[in-house]
């Protein structure tokens, strides 16, 4: 795969770079060590502490004194504040999330489409008091794998979705036998065919998962809204109530996008 990119000066640097930097953004509030960004991005520790001393430098990141563990810089909060215009959608879902946990009691989450992850936007805790903390802002899944990633992936486009399994052929071992190529697009075409996904404990035993997915003007499934929460509360009679509480509110917010972007 490598050697039929095109050769850009510089672009292996770049690449380990963002790489890092999706790493430590993805690692919240508490950052990261320099060992685990090293394991994580399968680079030696020398190479991982050069570069982001360079993204110091940068303000792109930054080194916490007391833990020397590393965090999002002053920098990324700017940049993120200007590209927000363009791509944020959050103050238009924020009511609709909200509502979500309201009616349904279990956490309500908004996710966003990037390349070929899902990154966890915006969280709003339901009433019930029993909690499934897979999900919160910042955390990334591949495609696939939560149910956010998994309604995005089954409303792409038939091709989209053939080069998308051909890309990442480790989703198996990394994420279990249930993410292999049959078993996942069986969970596609089923997910296609609900409306909705359901993840029911394949990423932690026990927490269950629904999404649905939200379009851009285009019909392109851009960004996902989900809930989580035990498994006791997802049998089948709840989970179709649930199903059909998050279509509505995911219908919702794509008609909002869309009025909005006109």
């Amino acid at each position: 795969m490598e050697s039929t990119r095109p050769s850009v000066p510089g672009a292996q640097a770049i690449a380990r770079a963002a790489a890092l930097l999706r790493l430590v953004t993805a690692s919240g509030a508490d950052g990261a060590a320099l060992h685990d960004l090293a394991r994580s991005a399968d680079l030696s520790r020398s190479t991982v502490h050069r570069l982001l001393s360079a993204l110091r430098a940068e303000g792109l990141v930054d080194r916490d004194a007391d833990t020397a563990r590393w965090m999002p810089g002053p920098e990324l909060f700017l940049m993120g504040s200007v590209a927000a215009a363009r791509y944020d959608v959050t103050a238009l879902a924020r009511d609709i999330v909200r509502s979500l946990a309201v009616k349904t009691e279990e956490s309500a989450f908004l996710s966003v489409r990037r390349a070929d992850e899902t990154v966890c936007l915006l969280r709003e805790e339901g009433a019930f008091p029993i909690r499934s903390f897979v999900l919160s802002e910042g955390v990334r899944f591949p495609l696939g794998v939560a149910s956010a990633g998994l309604a995005i992936l089954a409303f792409l486009p038939d091709h989209d979705v053939d080069a998308y399994l051909s890309r990442h052929p480790e989703l198996e071992s990394q994420w279990g036998r249930a993410h292999a190529n049959g078993p996942l697009r069986e969970r596609l075409a089923e997910t296609k065919e609900r409306g909705y996904a359901v993840n029911p404990g394949l990423i932690v035993e026990g927490s269950w998962g629904l999404g649905a997915a939200v379009f851009d003007r285009s019909g392109r499934p851009e960004w996902a809204l989900s809930l989580t929460g035990v498994g006791f509360r997802f049998g089948p009679d709840r989970i179709a109530d649930l199903g059909r509480t998050l279509l509505a509110h995911a219908h919702q917010l794509s008609a909002r996008i869309a009025n909005a972007r006109r």
